[in-house]
């Protein structure tokens, strides 16, 4: 029997730049594992942190990483075949059957792109299994868009709006995410999914500009990975109410975890 609490060693198959401080991190891993679920990620002597999957293979799974404190530091400094320490994968996932024979829009922000990856990249490969998907994704600028390849596939597969808070020319769409959501050309708003995620402003506005739009509070989809520590409902840290994030969530129907707004 697997323990929860004891890491594993994963090597890292490929490294992925996006950034100057964002990267994805191909690691090898065997078993299941959902969009929208996380990883505890560690090196010894620097703590670990929450990372959500932002990919999933046979023998795989992505983590796209931001260089932001010591632990990311210094997986930044690891290069390919080199190995971490991994546990998990924890919390809940996005459910497919929540989505299929619907009309689903995901709006997502910055990294909560990692998350949603491959909800998107699913459906897009599987546009039968969805009435028709709508894609609204925001990065700061230019320079901070992640998942180039994927959008070159995706502006294919789907309706994708891209676009980034200031360009320096007229070749990027310009405003935040909820800026394009009332533009959306829904078929029935009756059978229309959402998902958001993205940093806790974006995702309250993105959220009351799917309301104005008539789709139900119990047809829109959140994460709140951003407050988890860790994942296994001792620390406390991502306690909200008698609500545990890496236990109950990250993901949550809004209908539930709206409260977490507050």
């Amino acid at each position: 029997m697997t323990n929860e609490y004891i890491p594993f060693l994963s090597k890292i198959k490929e490294i992925v730049k996006h950034t100057e401080t964002e990267y994805t991190f191909r690691m090898t891993y065997v078993g299941e594992v959902r969009p929208g679920q996380f990883f505890e990620v560690s090196i010894p002597k620097y703590g670990e942190a929450p990372i959500s999957v932002s990919g999933i293979g046979e023998d795989y799974v992505d983590l796209t990483i931001r260089k932001v404190g010591k632990v990311t530091g210094e997986i930044f400094e690891l290069n390919e075949g080199s190995c971490f320490f991994m546990r998990g994968p924890y919390g809940n996932g996005f459910e497919k059957e929540n989505y299929q024979g619907k009309e689903l829009i995901v709006v997502a922000g910055g990294t909560g792109v990692s998350p949603v990856r491959g909800v998107i990249s699913y459906f897009g490969e599987h546009p039968d299994e969805v009435k028709k998907l709508h894609t609204i994704l925001g990065f700061k600028s230019p320079s901070d868009i992640l998942f180039r390849e994927d959008l070159k596939i995706w502006e294919q597969q789907m309706e994708l709006i891209l676009t980034v808070d200031s360009a320096d020319d007229d070749s990027y769409r310009t405003g935040l995410v909820t800026k394009y959501i009332p533009e959306l050309e829904l078929d029935n708003i009756h059978e229309t999914a959402a998902i958001v995620v993205g940093p806790p402003v974006m995702m309250k506005f993105a959220v009351a500009e799917l309301l104005k739009l008539g789709v139900e509070e119990e047809q829109i989809w959140i994460s709140q990975e951003r407050k988890m520590c860790c994942g296994l409902g001792k620390c406390g840290h991502c306690r909200m109410n008698d609500t545990y994030i890496c236990l109950d969530g990250p993901v949550f129907c809004y209908s539930e975890g709206k409260k977490m707004f507050d």
